[in-house]
């Protein structure tokens, strides 16, 4: 069986892998780094239609929940174009991993999401529309953010309604259940656990995935809840909260029936793949990243902005006269470094791919032209020179913790 994948993150990820096992030709169409380079919110139908040509089907894992997120353009745009060019091509089935609540949500995540089933269901060819819960697994984006809870000293109570987790590992059974189910086929499916619980008590169990025992719970205002979706800071938007505060479960019955199979509780579908000190590794450093990102920012912040508004221009010339410069040169190159500074102080708070890089270079040369003009500051008691050391450890650690694209 030929089956495109758009989409390959978490739950494409996982997907193809379970069908290649399986003995399917997969082929990821993504962003870089994918097999197939796309951009679902700018490509039409024509140009899906001649990618889909000889596959057997199509699943589409497209999605984001993120502020800023192009929902209209990627959940339902997008997923029309690539739903028309399947049936131009003739593929003979397209599963669309959709979201639970969809059909009657209010959020402008629901509602894009929903724009694109209902598209789906007037097309001529096997479909199934399958709306999962919180999806918990490695890789997953709500795991990683539960995880980086799970291991603080004091479990945050987020509140909102109960929730019906599904493991990663069901959610893809599924899929490949009805990859393999004979056509015709029209079928929504929601696809949720079998038990029903509060965020809180999914913290919980993640943290004793990890190997942590009891912690005492904290319950978290609202207020804070809001101000947090309102900056948008990682997974926690308007949307989310709204989804949160809306519950996400469903009955298992109909899944079961649909399906054939009882999906497994988190509990033990966490069980199968025990945590490793990687994983715990990771959940401490999660909530670590954007504050050491704004902490190297402020340095370098600090940096452009201190010999512009704090030093006397005077003795930042009379230090750049052991190079030589004088008059309009010296100014011209304070000046010149202070913007660096605040550019790369910047481009670290817009989240630039490569900025702690340019920063580690930039730190270099500086810390070269201060040796050969100020040795002396090698022996300064406060470490001015010696603490560019623990900024190079700072900038690679950034680094090392960005992203890699998708």
């Amino acid at each position: 069986m030929r089956v495109m994948i758009v989409g390959g993150g978490f739950i494409g990820g996982h997907l193809a892998g379970r069908l290649r096992a399986e003995g399917c030709e997969v082929m990821i169409a993504g962003r870089r780094g994918r097999d197939i380079a796309c951009d679902l919110t700018r490509e039409d139908d024509a140009i899906w239609a001649e990618r889909l040509q000889g596959y057997d089907a199509l699943v589409n894992c497209a999605g984001a929940l993120a502020a800023g997120a192009d929902y209209d353009g990627l959940h339902t745009r997008g997923a029309i174009a690539l739903f028309d060019g399947a049936a131009q091509a003739g593929v003979g089935r397209v599963i669309q991993i959709s979201a639970l609540g969809a059909e009657d949500g209010t959020t402008a995540y629901h509602c894009s999401k929903r724009a694109a089933d209902e598209h789906l269901t007037t097309l001529g060819l096997g479909w199934a529309i399958v709306r999962p819960s919180l999806v918990v697994g490695r890789g997953g984006g709500s795991t990683a953010l539960f995880s980086a809870l799970a291991v603080l000293p004091v479990i945050p109570d987020i509140g909102g309604s109960p929730v019906a987790p599904i493991a990663i590992d069901d959610l893809v059974e599924a899929v490949w259940r009805l990859l393999r189910r004979p056509l015709p086929m029209a079928v929504v499916v929601d696809a949720v656990g079998p038990e029903k619980m509060r965020i809180v008590d999914l913290i919980s169990i993640l943290r004793r995935w990890q190997g942590l025992g009891v912690a005492h719970r904290l319950l978290v205002p609202r207020w804070i809840l809001r101000t947090v979706a309102r900056l948008g800071i990682g997974l926690m938007t308007h949307e989310s909260l709204a989804m949160l505060e809306a519950g996400n479960s469903a009955p298992v019955e109909p899944f079961v029936a649909t399906l054939g199979f009882t999906p497994q509780p988190v509990a033990q579908a966490l069980a199968r793949h025990p945590a490793t000190p990687s994983d715990t590794l990771a959940a401490r450093l999660l909530p670590l990243a954007p504050a050491l990102r704004g902490l190297l920012a402020a340095v370098w912040l600090a940096g452009g902005l201190v010999p512009l508004l704090l030093t006397p221009m005077t003795q930042n010339i009379q230090l750049l006269a052991r190079l030589g410069l004088a008059g309009t040169g010296a100014v011209g190159t304070v000046w010149a470094g202070s913007l660096a500074d605040i550019a790369i102080g910047l481009a670290l708070l817009l989240h630039w791919r490569g900025a702690a890089l340019a920063g580690v270079v930039l730190m270099s040369v500086y810390s070269l032209i201060l040796f050969a003009i100020a040795p002396e500051l090698l022996a300064d008691p406060f470490g001015a020179l010696v603490k560019n050391l623990a900024v190079l450890g700072l900038s690679l650690t950034v680094h090392a913790m960005e992203k890699p694209h998708a």
